[in-house]
């Protein structure tokens, strides 16, 4: 059996070896195909199938709030106040341990250039329970560490520990400044271990009274590791009987609040899943239509070889023996695609890591590794397979005698051998490119429709940085504030600015939600309160990104700490509080800034957490004299496009403050270009291998036909002896190849609403049976089709009755 095997082998080698340009046609073919394959399975691998980088990680889930309906209208999840975490942690029984995290931006100073860090505050649990993660070097914190007001240690991540201090093992047990306070680092944690969103490195939880009995302010996260034996289910089921305990416990602020356990690894790749899912399946339709094309092209190929493949039985081969080895030559095509689709999937993984590294989860975890070698060997050996079963068992069939007596141009009319396998491989291409062809037009639409929608401010020549002050140099409302008002000041001085302002959160970045009571109505439960996105903002603002003033006034320099408390509030907050009244001269209070404030004015709502949001978010906006921030966004609008201002302005920071990093320096732009970079990615790639499938079904269209031709010339001249005209020819040929095109249209078409809905949630202002969309690429592939079936036909009518009688 092994001989046998290693014979077709080499008969198979000899074979393609005989046919160099078939071969290398076949092989661009297939490694385009299974290229693409391993491209996006290398991104799945890393990103959806990859267990974490933890021991046990099946049992990691993470544990979110479920708010109350009526405060928090569309949103499923929420992060969790520091005193439920506490009650969870006491009350549980379903977990080994459990762990509270929150992000938290901390400036390292006196080691060079100020630098901002993504850092991150963790319980004691954190990496020896819950993740059970050890350090490379040195310890992680202690529980008392933890639990007596945040003692002053660190853990450093890899990567920060490599770049910015050399990977010096010396640096456990000395001192770094961060917020302008020595922090001990204790340990070194591995290149692995990035939890939670990429963090550089992590701190103690910092434990104060107040922040222990604190419920009604959501702003941690909390993961969680189960006990052996106790499945998520029942996990869920605690957590809920918990969840109903506090609520009768704590009424004002607990009531409505449930919790929701999900496992970790589904909970961090939420939001990538279905882009990757239908990439993956994009691809696969690209390797189906590469297979049919290889199988036309072998199919034809092989028709040749039908005397030979009967005297071969003749002479006692069995037809497995027949199949095996025309099944040994598509493999070793296949094979070979494989190995140049290896190539081609190292360049497409980086240039796919490079344009979407950031949005990507566990992005650090995708690369080529033995899981994805296999899967490449596997797909190439089930294509090579696939793409010569269908020519193999057909022409391995037919009746020895009746071959061996026909001659080489017999039959070779619409009914010779394998035309109809080859029109339906022609359908089978035809369908596939049309559901790919649609996917990325709905693709493409929802782009261009998200491209023009109105974000309610003016990002050109705006640019923008972030600055989060130090803790120990500003531990005060009036240091922060007195900093903000000197650097508006300054920014606003520097050569063409037009105006300059700051905020807690830019549009499109994310927003806070503050809970809010409004004067004179019976003020309910805290936790019943219905919440609103919440900015804090200074300067001119609202002028820099030109938001329009839809009544009342903007802030004043006499809107300050000793003034009375004043808000704005979006045109849909004030459609949604006061439906039938104006909404200026009204009064409400905040939990998180009780001080009453009155409505002074109502400006446009924006597109707060993305394009793609329909409905206007409610926002009201707050003074920052009347609420300092710590963490600032800046808005700098310029007189003309690239008026070089970013440099000016970060001098403008380090005048007041040298040690104060300046962070994500760009423009309003980008950000507002950043935002629909995921939706970009995808409708890329996907009119990538749209066009890629495209053009394999005009090559198979083209190639069936050509072949076709080849195999009628006798009927053609016959034809044209006998008074053909030219028309006749060509429309006898374009016919005969639009016959499986059409089908194929046909077929797509019912496949494509199929496919819509699965984009259904990928998609912004198109319908997924959208008919224009739909017309669109029917047309657009018939059209191709067309012009795949002229040059064939062309050639069959400049085909001479003579010289096809005499070839005859």
């Amino acid at each position: 059996m092994v001989t046998s095997f290693v014979q077709d082998l080499r008969r198979g080698l000899r074979t393609l070896a005989k046919s160099p340009g078939f071969s290398a046609a076949a092989i661009v073919v297939l490694a385009l195909g299974i290229g693409a394959n391993t491209a996006i399975f290398s991104v799945v691998n890393g990103v959806l199938l990859q267990p974490l980088p933890y021991p046990d990680p099946g049992s990691l889930v993470r544990i979110w709030h479920t708010p109350p309906p009526s405060g928090f209208p569309g949103l499923r999840t929420f992060a969790v106040s520091p005193a439920n975490f506490l009650d969870w942690e006491r009350q549980s029984a379903s977990f080994e341990g459990m762990a509270i995290m929150r992000l938290a931006g901390l400036n390292l100073e006196g080691s060079g250039q100020p630098e901002s860090l993504r850092g991150a505050q963790v319980s004691a649990a954190f990496f020896p329970v819950v993740l059970r993660a050890r350090p490379i070097l040195g310890r992680t914190f202690t529980r008392e560490e933890s639990e007596t007001g945040g003692g002053a240690v660190a853990v450093l991540g890899y990567d920060l520990w490599k770049t910015r201090f050399g990977g010096d093992p010396s640096l456990v047990g000395r001192d770094i400044r961060l917020d302008g306070r020595p922090y001990h680092v204790v340990g070194v944690m591995g290149p692995k271990v990035r939890l939670p969103d990429y963090a550089q490195l992590w701190i103690p939880y910092d434990w104060s009274p107040e922040q222990r009995a604190q419920r009604t302010n959501h702003n941690a996260l909390v993961v969680a590791r189960l006990k052996p034996g106790v499945d998520r289910r029942a996990a869920q089921t605690e957590m809920s009987v918990i969840s109903d305990r506090l609520a009768r416990q704590y009424p004002e602020e607990d009531a409505g609040w449930g919790a929701l356990v999900v496992p970790l690894r589904q909970d961090l790749v939420a939001d990538v899943r279905p882009v990757l899912l239908v990439l993956l399946g994009a691809v696969a339709f690209v390797l189906l239509i590469a297979c049919a094309n290889i199988a036309n092209l072998v199919l034809a190929r092989t028709l040749g070889r039908r005397k030979e493949l009967a005297l071969r039985s003749a002479l006692g081969a069995s037809r497995g023996r027949l199949v095996r080895q025309l099944l040994s030559e598509t493999v070793l095509l296949a094979l070979a695609g494989g190995a140049l689709g290896l190539f081609l999937a190292h360049y497409g993984v980086d240039a796919i890591l490079a344009f979407l590294a950031d949005q990507l989860p566990r992005s650090a975890e995708v690369g080529l590794d033995a899981r994805v070698l296999l899967f490449t060997f596997a797909v190439a050996l089930a294509t090579g397979i696939l793409a010569g079963i269908v020519p193999a068992w057909r022409l391995t069939k037919g009746d020895v005698a009746s071959t061996l007596k026909q001659g080489a141009g017999r039959g070779a009319g619409e009914g010779d051998p394998g035309s109809r396998t080859r029109g339906l491989l022609v359908v089978s291409e035809v369908a596939l490119s049309l559901v790919l062809l649609v996917g990325a037009g709905l693709m493409i639409r929802s782009l261009w429709l998200l491209q023009k929608v109105d974000p309610g401010f003016d990002s050109t020549n705006v640019t923008t940085m972030h600055v989060e002050l130090s803790k120990a140099r500003y531990p005060d409302p009036a240091r922060r504030q007195a900093f903000l008002t000197q650097l508006l000041e300054r920014l606003r001085a520097l050569p063409g600015v037009e105006a300059a302002g700051a905020v807690s959160d830019l549009p499109l970045t994310g927003y806070q939600n503050w809970p809010i009571a409004i004067e004179g109505r019976p003020a309910p439960p805290v936790a019943e309160q219905p919440n609103v996105a919440t900015g804090i903002v200074d300067g001119d603002y609202f002028r820099a990104l030109r938001i329009r003033l839809v009544g009342g006034r903007l802030f004043t320099p006499a809107d300050n700490a000793d003034s009375p408390g004043v808000i704005l509030v979006s045109e849909s907050m004030a459609r949604r509080f006061w439906p039938n009244e104006s909404a200026l001269q009204k009064r409400l209070t905040t939990a998180f800034a009780p001080v009453p404030r009155e409505v002074v004015g109502v400006v446009a709502d924006l597109k707060l957490s993305g394009l793609d949001v329909r409905e206007p978010v409610p926002a009201m906006y707050l003074p920052a004299a009347q609420q300092p921030m710590r963490g600032i966004d800046l808005a700098i609008r310029t007189q003309a496009r690239g008026a070089g201002v970013a440099a000016a302005a970060v001098s403008a920071v380090h005048a007041l403050d040298p040690d104060q990093p300046v962070t994500n320096l760009g423009s309003l732009g980008e950000i507002r270009s950043d935002s629909l970079a995921q939706k970009r990615f995808g409708m890329l790639l996907l009119t990538g291998f749209a066009a890629l499938a495209l053009l394999l079904a005009a090559v198979g269209i083209f190639s069936v036909l050509s072949y076709g031709v080849r195999r009628r010339r006798r009927e053609i001249g016959i034809r044209i002896a006998l008074g053909a005209k030219t028309s006749d020819v060509l429309r006898l040929v374009v016919v005969q190849g639009m016959r499986p095109a059409i089908l194929g249209l046909a077929i797509g078409l019912a496949g494509s609403l199929a496919l819509g809905r699965v984009l259904s949630g990928l998609i912004f202002g198109v319908r997924a049976s959208d008919p224009a969309t739909l017309a669109t690429v029917a047309l657009l592939l018939a059209g191709v089709a067309v012009i795949a079936c002229l040059v064939p036909a062309r050639r069959a009518a400049s085909i001479s009755p003579t010289t096809a009688l005499r070839d005859e």
